[in-house]
């Protein structure tokens, strides 16, 4: 048994099936069918299933894939200490966040951030909020930075997010100081699909109220959402970081009771696998970035406060 081959294990279950991640390994089909036989030869049981071309984990192999992860997580830790006790300001820093993340917040902060920090190089990976905490679990990134709390992980707060009601200029709610969300009962509503953690805080605010929206279009895209609610076909949901072009829409915080609808942004890691110092450092200057600024600090003056999730500082 080697790496190698759990790592090809993990590969096979991750794309789906055989030929995917051969493509993903870059190798031939028969040469990973051949690390599999001797991966489940050396084990002594049967990883998959094989019922024609398609192909299914076995009991035993649903057991071993976690700690295959873990496994190939640890070495890939022995190598970022390896890299770092060699020199600990360079290294590769994978950085997983939402899109409007990215457009909003990181876009101006990693060109300053790149200039302090020349030798770390920093991917990052664009995914729905709630599903970043599953992309830290198996190792994919670093850090992530989502609103979801109350895991096993670590981490520290950024800034607070509120839910938005983005309207065109004509619309009758556009001069409106906040709107509570059962005011929203009834109106065409624009909102991002799931996956996306304001999509969650949405759906929990509307049980809460006890309403069923009136959803016309799920989107993966704030800008799409952005452009209907501009050309005044629908209100558009969104997350007070998305990018509300103010010359176009106009944002009114939602509420409920009174209370603001929303999170508070978080950078977190696991605390069972090793974090670079570059990465700290990272988190220490994003920590410090957004204390100055952040997305949409402009469109939530009229929300009411959000408080901290408890035991934050």
């Amino acid at each position: 048994m080697n790496l190698r081959q759990l790592r090809a294990f993990s590969t096979i279950v991750d794309s789906g099936g055989f030929a995917r991640a051969a493509d993903r390994l870059h190798l031939t089909q028969p040469a990973l069918s051949r690390q599999i036989r001797a991966l489940e030869s050396s084990l002594g049981v049967s990883l998959f299933d094989r019922r024609g071309r398609r192909v299914q984990l076995t009991s035993e192999g649903e057991d071993l894939l976690g700690r295959s992860r873990h496994l190939l997580a640890e070495a890939a830790g022995i190598l970022e200490r390896a890299r770092s006790l060699k020199s600990g300001d360079t290294g590769i820093l994978r950085v997983g966040a939402t899109p409007q993340v990215i457009e909003n917040l990181l876009a101006k902060f990693l060109s300053p951030y790149r200039q302090r920090h020349p030798g770390v190089e920093v991917h990052l990976v664009e995914d729905g909020g709630t599903r970043l905490h599953e992309r830290l679990d198996r190792g994919d990134v670093h850090l992530a930075m989502t609103a979801a709390g109350g895991t096993r992980f670590e981490d520290r707060l950024l800034y607070p997010m509120h839910l938005l009601a983005v309207v065109s200029p004509e619309h009758a709610i556009a001069r409106r100081t906040v709107i509570d969300i059962c005011e929203l009962s009834k109106e065409p509503l624009l909102v991002l699909r799931p996956g996306f953690g304001s999509r969650e805080w949405f759906d929990i605010a509307c049980n809460v109220a006890g309403i069923r929206p009136r959803v016309l279009l799920d989107s993966g895209a704030p800008g799409t959402l952005v452009a209907l609610a501009a050309a005044n076909y629908a209100i558009a949901i969104l997350p007070s970081n998305a990018q509300v072009p103010r010359d176009a829409v106009r944002a009114v915080p939602l509420v409920h009771r009174g209370a603001s609808i929303g999170r508070w942004a978080h950078i977190t890691w696991d605390p069972q696998r090793f974090l670079a110092p570059y990465a700290e450092h990272f988190v220490t200057e994003l920590s410090a970035f957004c204390r100055r600024d952040f997305p949409g600090r402009d469109l939530i003056k009229r929300a009411p406060h959000l408080p901290k999730p408890a035991g934050a500082s």
